[in-house]
């Protein structure tokens, strides 16, 4: 129930939002509390994720093969290229960022670990959506602009995602932010199944469109060594 927009909920939204009694989502609470997964807050006795989740969080990306595995990539990608280097996943409706290397330039994209991305307004979410047979479900909710450029038309989609098909990699150019271009591309597992994207982003004045050509094809290259044998 907690979101960015939505970091605080008292006791009566959270059974609304839930749809469960209010006894059952204060026990529900109390429980989650005593595992220091839910804070209340004192003064208003809103309720909040609490740092047991911070600790879980640091041991799930501990425990992660995947990130293991990639790591060394995202940082070839990085030194070689210079710009910002992402390995995401989704997560429901958004694309949440698992690593990231930052590139050397100084001005540059500066996500961080565990932040969450609209799935529709980024170049992971729709090489995403291109590749996975069941992520076109994902799009199942109200596609809100970001800007100016952002595609919201559903119906828009299928023939973009074709093309992102046939070259291999997804493009978005100023979609999720205003001078913010981002490329990107899948990457499989033993089976070929799709795992995670992997991504370079940074300021659309230096990814023009032979730029963006290069790294696209940058990446498909360097997924491909992750599993050779596909």
């Amino acid at each position: 129930m907690f979101s960015n927009e939505r970091p605080e909920m008292s006791l009566a939204e959270l059974s609304k939002a839930s749809g469960l009694n209010k006894t059952t989502t204060h026990r529900l609470l109390r429980a989650l509390q005593s595992e220091a997964l839910i804070e209340r807050n004192a003064a208003t006795s809103a309720y909040s994720l609490g740092p047991g989740l911070m600790a879980l969080g640091v041991q799930a990306l501990s425990s992660s093969d995947l990130r293991r595995r990639v790591r060394p990539l995202l940082r070839q990608l990085a030194r070689e290229t210079g710009e910002t280097a992402p390995l995401e996943v989704p997560v429901e409706n958004s694309m949440l960022i698992l690593d990231e290397v930052p590139g050397r330039h100084v001005v540059g994209a500066a996500g961080n670990i565990g932040t969450r991305w609209p799935i529709h307004a980024t170049s992971t979410g729709k090489v995403w959506l291109a590749y996975d047979e069941t992520s076109f479900d994902r799009l199942n909710y109200v596609l809100q602009p970001l800007t100016a450029k952002t595609q919201v038309n559903k119906a828009n989609f299928l023939p973009e995602l074709a093309d992102i098909r046939r070259r291999g990699y997804a493009v978005t150019v100023d979609e999720l932010e205003e001078g913010f271009t981002a490329v990107a591309t899948v990457i499989r597992g033993a089976l070929g199944d799709v795992q995670a994207a992997l991504s370079i982003g940074g300021p659309t004045q230096r990814l023009s469109a032979a730029r963006r050509s290069e790294l696209g094809h940058a990446l498909c290259r360097a997924a491909e060594k992750l599993n050779p044998e596909y």
